[in-house]
């Protein structure tokens, strides 16, 4: 009878044998993936590894692609990719078109948000359902709304809730909320906290005693957002809501104007302005009501896009008008 040890050696060299068998047909199926024909004599192992990392990332691709198509079927809020011209190292593929990237530089173009690589001239044809990357994001102020959002997979900004949060839990009361600035040094060191922290950034009584501090520190994030919370698009719609006078035509204007944000602006917008009637319930004591933030919280939460500087002007009355109804009639439009 044969002993354990050949037993074992046998099925080694079984194994052995079945392996190879699997990765000659696998090379078999690669050469003729890439129209290869292949002779008697075979090519040694160390031809086809690079072959089969190039095979891989097209596969990769492929898959990647397919996901994408599939993701359109799904209605979502809409996040448009920020493509950039980019420099590829090695092999690479359009993940739009899955042809191969041809170049030693600048082949095609990334998304600096989620990473999606795709030819310059493909870019268009990508649908804008861009999926950000926590590794992508950078900074938390200056960000773009809708990719904060999507990253970090919120309804609104984390700046938002927590500020909101910690400013109702302490200082609802304080004379003057929001029309007094907080020491810029310490409204600039927030921010900052936020970049590099995130979520884990304290804004407790501990870390910083005046509640003011906190106000500026919102106030400067909805001001540095490269698109503010009452978006472009929008912003014609809501200056023309406000020069309304009839009561009925005005309430529905606004209705149509804030039906133009897109979700993560509309959400968050609906947050500040429940936030700010709240304010203005404790008029008594912080003596700010609806028209004194409105003045504040106008230019902060909407812009003229690329209008010359008299018109900008001109809109300035109207924007507080605009915040001044949001905050009078919160419960009702949203």
């Amino acid at each position: 009878m044969p002993s354990r040890e050949s037993c074992k050696v046998h099925q080694e060299e079984k194994s052995l044998v079945q392996k190879a068998k699997r990765e000659a047909n696998q090379e078999d199926m690669l050469a003729a993936a890439l129209g290869m024909r292949m002779g008697p004599q075979k090519p040694p192992a160390t031809f086809w590894q690079p072959l089969k990392l190039l095979a891989y990332s097209q596969l990769t691709s492929l898959v990647r692609r397919a996901t994408l198509k599939e993701s359109e079927r799904t209605p979502k809020s809409q996040k448009v990719h920020n493509f950039k011209v980019h420099t590829f190292r090695g092999p690479h593929w359009c993940e739009h078109c899955a042809s191969f990237m041809w170049g030693l530089m600048a082949q095609g173009v990334k998304c600096s948000d989620c990473g999606l690589n795709v030819h310059k001239q493909c870019s268009p044809l990508v649908a804008s359902d861009c999926k950000p990357d926590l590794r992508h994001i950078r900074k938390v102020y200056s960000c773009d709304l809708t990719t904060l959002v999507k990253a970090y997979n919120t309804a609104r900004p984390m700046v938002v809730d927590m500020c909101i949060r910690e400013i109702e839990s302490r200082g609802l009361k304080s004379e003057g909320l929001y029309r007094v600035s907080g020491f810029s040094d310490s409204v600039e060191e927030v921010k900052m906290a936020f970049d590099k922290d995130g979520e884990k950034t304290d804004i407790s009584v501990n870390a910083y005693e005046d509640i003011n501090i906190i106000t500026g520190a919102l106030k400067l994030y909805l001001r540095d957002l490269p698109v503010p919370i009452i978006s472009f698009d929008a912003y014609p719609r809501f200056i023309e809501a406000a020069k309304l006078t009839d009561p009925e035509k005005k309430r529905e204007a606004f209705h149509e104007a804030l039906s133009l944000l897109p979700q993560s602006h509309s959400e968050t917008l609906k947050f500040i302005m429940a936030h700010l009637k709240r304010v203005t319930q404790n008029e008594k004591f912080n003596l700010m009501n609806a028209e004194n933030l409105a003045i504040i919280f106008g230019p902060t939460l909407m812009r003229a896009p690329n209008m010359d500087a008299i018109t900008a002007l001109n809109d300035i009355r109207y924007q507080r008008q605009v915040v001044e109804v949001l905050i009078k009639n919160e419960d009702g439009l949203f």
